[in-house]
């Protein structure tokens, strides 16, 4: 006999729901699953610590979802916090991105609940405050990809910031701390590397995969400048079969400087002037070359502050440690400590020497080893995650292997993908 219950049961039809009455619902959902919950009881008590509340969090209307969510990746570093809730027109309901420690919400335009973008009232009602290690790489970055410039760049009481305004129409504060006052340099002390590589180009495009350098074009054709390095002066310079990196020492006196690598057996044209002061090309008495530079008056490394020196630290992408390689370490000691006033420590290494200039550290620190065919410096960067460094050195077609732990922190022997060698260190 025929079940009468299931005779008269109506099919189940699958129904369209209103679009912006779904979008409520699951955000009432999502906001009531992200609520706190208690814990089931157990026999042992757990304390925990409660994570801090977030009390305001902006949530932005844009004219392109799927757009921003790429261009904020792009150009803020912000990355996605779980999969954006996608409408079936397209459009983006609702999406998550973190930058940093904060939360930043957004959908598409809602015009029938009267939610549009800025560009659609006519301009922005409201400034983001977006606060960034180094002002001048991320204004420069969202710039390149389509923000307009309102306010450039400039050193405040309160900080460096700069003013754009993205493509959606929203307008962005970028700000950096006050720069910090370091002491000048002093003899011997390295004032700028440049990498030696065969193609600039290709070289940009690693560097910049691996520690995030953001190049632009330099003096000369082949070569390139590191923006946004907080306390060194970086380049890159193409062109070059010999895989190293170039040396600019600053010095007191160039004349004086110049008289002492001739008495030395080195080579140095003459002086030329320079922005960052009276420069010289030289070469020591094994070849290697590396330039010297006096400083613009008022900026003279005479005085030597060697307690601040001391404390220093590098910052990411960054060189820490400088190794010299030579093919007589006798020679170059004697060359070195008569042209710089370098003096040498036994290293850690047999065979290796630490560089000092007046009982402290060079800057870079520095050491300075023999037997090598040619002379050749090898930079050791600073990384705030080696494992993310050595990984992005593989995936960008260099050699990396794996971290090890030294007593001054986890380091890793590379190459780029041009066959020039450095080190990585997180320390």
């Amino acid at each position: 006999m025929t079940d009468p219950l299931e005779a008269l049961r109506m099919p189940a039809v699958p129904a369209d729901p209103d679009p912006a009455f779904a979008a409520r619902l699951r955000e009432r959902l999502r906001r009531a699953l992200l609520q706190p919950t208690g814990d089931r009881m157990t026999t042992t008590t757990v304390h925990r610590q409660q994570a801090p509340v977030r009390t305001l969090t902006p949530r932005l209307c844009v004219d392109d979802g799927q757009h921003a969510l790429r261009w904020y990746a792009e150009a803020f570093g912000a990355e996605l916090h779980g999969e954006p809730f996608m409408m079936e027109d397209g459009r983006v309901g609702h999406a998550e991105l973190t930058i940093g420690d904060s939360v930043l919400m957004l959908a598409d335009e809602w015009p029938e609940e009267g939610l549009l973008g800025p560009k659609a009232r006519g301009g922005p009602s409201q400034s983001l405050y977006l606060s960034v290690p180094n002002v001048d790489i991320v204004f420069s970055r969202a710039v390149e990809l389509g923000a307009a410039p309102d306010r450039p760049v400039a050193d405040q009481p309160y900080g460096r910031n700069g003013v754009v305004t993205d493509p959606f129409g929203h307008r962005w504060i970028i700000s950096s701390p006050p720069a910090t006052v370091h002491p000048p340099l002093r003899q011997g002390d390295v004032g700028y590397a440049s990498v030696w590589v065969p193609d600039v180009e290709r070289a940009a495009t690693f560097y910049g995969t691996v520690l995030g350098w953001h190049s632009v074009p330099g003096g000369a054709a082949a070569g390139r400048h590191v923006e946004g390095l907080p306390e060194q002066h970086i380049g890159i310079f193409g062109g070059q079969e010999h895989r190293t990196t170039f040396l600019a020492f600053a010095v007191e006196d160039v004349h004086e400087t110049i008289r002492r690598i001739h008495d030395s057996g080195g080579e140095a044209r003459e002086p030329t002037e320079e922005p960052f002061g009276l420069s010289a090309e030289c070469t020591d008495d094994q070849g290697m070359s590396f330039s010297i530079y006096q400083p613009p008056e008022g900026t003279s490394p005479l005085e030597s502050r060697l307690a601040e020196a001391a404390g220093r630290t590098t910052h990411h992408g960054e060189i820490s440690y400088l190794t010299i390689g030579v093919p007589d370490i006798a020679h170059a000691r004697a060359f070195y400590g008569a042209v710089l006033g370098w003096e040498f420590i036994p290293g850690r290494t047999p065979g290796g020497w630490s560089v000092k200039l007046g009982g402290t550290e060079v800057r870079p620190m520095t050491g300075m080893y023999g037997g090598t065919d040619r002379p050749v410096v090898v930079p050791m960067y600073s990384v705030d995650d080696i494992e993310t460094a050595v990984t992005r050195v593989r995936e960008a077609g260099g050699t990396a292997s794996d971290p090890a732990q030294r007593p001054y922190g986890l380091t890793a022997d590379c190459t780029d993908d041009q066959g020039g060698r450095f080190y990585l260190g997180q320390l």
